[in-house]
């Protein structure tokens, strides 16, 4: 078995090499004067178990094309298996048409990264699981919930918890963590959305009264609508809100935004490795996932299970 990365996230990549006891493969990822993308596998890598660790976060097309290349020198370096480790799989939200004549881009990177030689492909918190069925090759699709119910527990005993989804679409992901919290209360904030890239909360569905309330996403970019989400709560009679987030794209005046709202906390992973954006602010915070990744990419080595890392 060999770990190698890209450029979009190197200290989750040395993370995972390091809980897998082992270095990460002598590449060279490199830029010529024109932007190409040239990689160079210094090693030997024929018949061998490969893993690409590479989140196609900001910037997405730069990112998705140093993968596309990566997989692509493997294939031609002869190595056994090809698997793609995208902790942040970019263009999710693009996965079905929102009008007349839009693509559905979350198929077509399926696609790109498919004919690239991928063999099989491992993600966390996809945005929609359907994902996985865009992709003709196996897809293991991992869950951020036990980190994040793991630290809720260690910060949180003895609060009166409730677990609130920041839309409807999202409640089946709450209700996942709920249960991981001893069966807490599940609440809804339900919102109307007058246009792309804004959101009005309209009323909450549950009691959360006197409750501290814990916001769970897959995603933060602009922080709109968790901001919005915490004020609603607050309004509501929240004793407190705090937001968990699996992917933390925080584009634009994210930061902030999160630093001006009603939230006590917004807590993502290094699924993307923006870590001078996060030093900005004592109000938002890491939790890494290295150790899950790392597990997983042991246990497909060994032919073993991974959905029992979530029982």
């Amino acid at each position: 078995m060999k770990l190698m990365t890209g450029n979009s996230n190197l200290p989750l990549a040395k993370a995972v090499a390091g809980y897998l006891e082992m270095p990460l493969t002598d590449a060279l990822v490199r830029r010529f004067a024109d932007e190409e993308i040239f990689v160079e596998i210094q090693e030997n890598v024929r018949g061998e178990d490969v893993f690409v660790l590479q989140s196609t976060s900001f910037p997405a097309n730069d990112n998705l094309m140093e993968l596309l290349i990566c997989i692509d020198a493997l294939r031609r370096a002869s190595a056994k298996r090809i698997t793609a480790v995208v902790p942040y799989f970019g263009y999710a939200r693009q996965d079905r048409k929102s009008g007349s004549r839009t693509p559905i881009s979350a198929k077509l990177v399926a696609n790109l990264i498919t004919m690239a030689g991928a063999n099989r492909v491992l993600s966390v918190d996809l945005h929609a699981g359907q994902i996985q069925g865009f992709f003709d090759i196996p897809t293991d699709n991992l869950f951020a919930a036990p980190v994040m119910s793991t630290d809720i527990l260690a910060r949180y005993t003895g609060s009166n918890l409730t677990v609130v989804s920041p839309d409807v679409g999202g409640v089946v992901r709450a209700r996942a963590l709920a249960k991981r919290l001893d069966n807490a209360p599940l609440a809804i904030v339900d919102k109307r959305r007058e246009r792309a890239g804004e959101s009005e909360v309209m009323n909450i569905i549950g009691d959360v009264e006197g409750r501290y309330c814990i916001l769970i996403d897959d995603i933060v970019d602009s922080a709109g609508t968790l901001c919005n989400a915490a004020a609603a709560l607050k309004e509501a009679g929240a004793a407190g809100v705090a937001a968990y987030v699996t992917h933390g794209v925080l584009s634009g005046g994210a930061i902030a935004r999160v630093e001006g709202s009603a939230l006590e906390e917004l807590v993502i992973t290094d699924s993307i490795g923006n870590h001078e954006i996060i030093a900005q602010s004592p109000k938002v915070r890491h939790l890494t996932i290295a150790p899950l990744l790392a597990e997983a990419i042991r246990r497909i080595a060994d032919e073993s299970s991974v959905s029992s890392l979530f029982d």
